[in-house]
């Protein structure tokens, strides 16, 4: 399935059904007065969380959303059918926003939510509802509301506690295969990962929490390059950032700079990013330069008050104290619950 994260469609309520004009016309009762009725009101745009989804892939097939229009009122007073409306599945952590000035119109981060975007419009008055001792045979009825249609384009950053962040073939994906059942394609080049990925990640006594494996990450990524205007926004929603570093270029690439570059375009991107929780995660430990470089480094973090995780994803080493990390960050300090 591709991953599909911003997409622009179309969305339309239903218009409200016209009035009836019409008056009672049976034996013996001459003059019978009007029996038109009102018309049915349109259908509501409707966008609703669906567990199941985490792309927007099939709005993308179907860029037009309409609800139905509301029926005519009909004689004998009888009123016509409300439209139904069109609900619109999308994946938990949706924005909605106006395609054209880019205002916010909603958030979906809480699962199951839903809101109704756009109101069906409402249905005209049948004949009778103006028939007065004064005007007792009105020959008029009013028309259907239209239904509201705008513009808007979805976008969505994925909702996950913990966040990988690093320049590409840092061993982010290696990560995330070796503590969930996510399997992200892994290769020794760059931009191996093309899409975020997703990992549920047991924990003791049947805790989890979610990691995202954001795509590499290059200098400029605010601005476009390497697609990292695309996948910033879904380190937005993350409760902590794991920062991974690979020392197995050293000298030839400085894990520092790339360290100071990385967090540059964080605060760029969005401020506020560049204030969560940020643990370093030094990767490939189980290479013994990796090792002799490691002690490096190590002082510009110690300066800093930065942790740092020395881990191997390859052999597993480093990996249970870096979780029991992560845990005391999210759920706070353990106690008999876990």
């Amino acid at each position: 399935m591709s991953f599909i994260d911003e997409v622009k469609i179309n969305v339309k309520s239903g218009d409200g059904g016209p009035g009836c004009v019409s008056f009672r016309r049976e034996k013996f009762i001459p003059r019978g007065g009007p029996d038109g009725g009102d018309g049915g009101k349109g259908g509501d745009v409707i966008f609703k969380v669906a567990r199941q989804l985490s792309t927007l892939m099939d709005l993308r097939q179907q860029p037009h959303q309409k609800a139905e229009r509301g029926r005519n009122g009909m004689g004998k007073d009888r009123h016509g059918a409300n439209g139904a409306p069109v609900t619109i599945l999308v994946p938990q952590g949706t924005v909605i926003k106006d395609a054209e000035t880019g205002e916010i119109l909603a958030d979906l981060t809480e699962p199951d939510s839903s809101i109704v975007l756009l109101k069906g419009g409402r249905g005209g008055q049948g004949n009778a509802r103006f028939a007065t001792s004064t005007h007792k045979a009105p020959k008029f009825a009013q028309p259907g509301e239209p239904g509201e249609e705008r513009w808007v384009r979805l976008e969505l950053k994925l909702m996950a506690d913990v966040g990988l962040l690093g320049m590409p073939s840092v061993g982010k994906s290696s990560l995330i295969t070796k503590i969930s059942a996510a399997r992200p394609k892994i290769a020794d080049y760059p931009f191996t990962t093309l899409k975020p990925n997703l990992g549920v990640v047991q924990y003791k006594n049947y805790r989890s929490f979610v990691m995202a494996d954001i795509p590499g990450l290059i200098e400029g990524a605010s601005e476009g390059a390497g697609l990292g205007h695309r996948f910033l926004k879904h380190l937005e929603r993350t409760g902590q950032l794991l920062h991974l570093l690979d020392l197995s270029w050293m000298p030839e690439r400085d894990p520092i700079q790339e360290y100071e570059a990385l967090n540059r375009e964080l605060a760029l991107f969005n401020p506020e990013l560049a204030e969560k929780r940020q643990t370093v995660v030094v990767n490939k430990i189980d290479l013994p330069h990796v090792r002799e470089n490691l002690a490096k480094v190590l002082p510009y973090f110690e300066e800093r008050g930065i942790k740092v995780f020395p881990i191997s994803a390859a052999t597993g080493e480093g990996i249970p104290e870096l979780l029991d990390d992560i845990a005391h960050n999210l759920w706070g300090e353990p106690d008999e619950t876990w």
